[in-house]
């Protein structure tokens, strides 16, 4: 299985959300930090790019695409220094659309359950920067404006088909991640190692089997030494580190999601037994597996109700 796919196939995207700006200048647009994913593309025009810690203002240009990852600040701006309104409030201003000076921005973002965040967000660098022309980049340019074309022309279902497209774009925002230019340090940048990719896609694969550094390291064709500094070279962790996280990644998810008993579970995730396994989910997670299945389904009938009592 492929690492990406592993993923996405347990997280759950909450809610996604798009958004066309067609800001005249002068203007500012500020992103504040939340607990979402954004991917916004330039689709006309021009602006500038500041903080998510860039050490200088970045311009931007027609069909240049990013993805930035939830809890970072950032703004644009026709020019650094404007006066700032927030995302969720600015409004396009009337009879721009054809403006010259206007540009025009296409914005998603994406909310996800706590367990898929977690993993999600330690994989993403602040801002990754993607090439939309690309043959990854042009698919996700083709969504963009598949999504723009129905919202503006608001046809029955548009809402629902937008909401499907919007996952789709995420994925594909995904995948110009795992398949862009190598240099970053992370789980991302693991998978652009064509010697690392393979053992962290057969961990992946089979998190219930007892991988060891030596087998691991037969899998990426290297020795065991350079594997492993390698790896942590790649993505800050050791391999059996990055597997034990992913190991609790597939827990909280079987937690959450089914029935099974914790010496089930621990069947799935590879370790002997449930209290193998209860012992590892304390020392990272601070409680106990029981506990955190608690919590866990607590806090989703709690969200369920909220969501219910907010209907009209």
């Amino acid at each position: 299985m492929h690492a990406v796919d592993d993923l996405l196939l347990t997280m759950n995207i909450e809610e996604s959300r798009f958004k066309r700006m067609v800001p005249r200048a002068p203007w500012g647009i500020a992103f504040p930090s939340r607990h979402v994913a954004r991917l916004l593309l330039v689709a006309r025009g021009s602006c500038w790019l500041t903080g998510t810690g860039l050490a200088e203002p970045l311009h931007l240009r027609t069909n240049d695409c990013f993805l930035v990852r939830a809890g970072v600040t950032f703004e644009l701006q026709d020019r650094p220094g404007r006066a700032l309104v927030d995302c969720d409030d600015f409004e396009s201003p009337t009879g721009c659309a054809d403006s010259g000076d206007s540009t025009e921005i296409l914005s998603s973002r994406f909310t996800f359950d706590a367990v898929a965040g977690d993993a999600l967000f330690a994989m993403l660098p602040p801002l990754f920067r993607i090439d939309v022309n690309e043959r990854v980049g042009r698919q996700l340019r083709a969504t963009f404006d598949l999504i723009a074309q129905e919202t503006a022309e608001g046809a029955p279902g548009s809402g629902f088909i937008n909401a499907r497209l919007s996952d789709v774009l995420f994925v594909q925002a995904l995948r110009a991640c795992s398949i862009g230019p190598a240099g970053s340090v992370g789980w991302l940048a693991a998978l652009r190692d064509p010697l690392l990719a393979p053992a962290i896609d057969a961990m992946h694969g089979d998190l219930a089997h007892p991988w060891t550094i030596d087998e691991l390291a037969r899998v990426a064709g290297m020795s065991r030494s350079a594997f492993a500094a390698s790896f942590r070279n790649r993505t800050g962790d050791t391999p059996l580190g990055y597997l034990t996280t992913w190991r609790l990644f597939r827990a909280k998810t079987l937690l959450r999601d089914t029935e099974m008993s914790l010496q089930e579970i621990a069947g799935q995730v590879g370790y002997r037994t449930g209290q193998a396994l209860n012992r590892t989910f304390a020392r990272r997670e601070g409680r106990s597996a029981g506990a955190w299945r608690r919590d866990s389904r607590t806090n989703s009938r709690k969200t369920d109700v909220d969501t219910a009592t907010s209907r009209p």
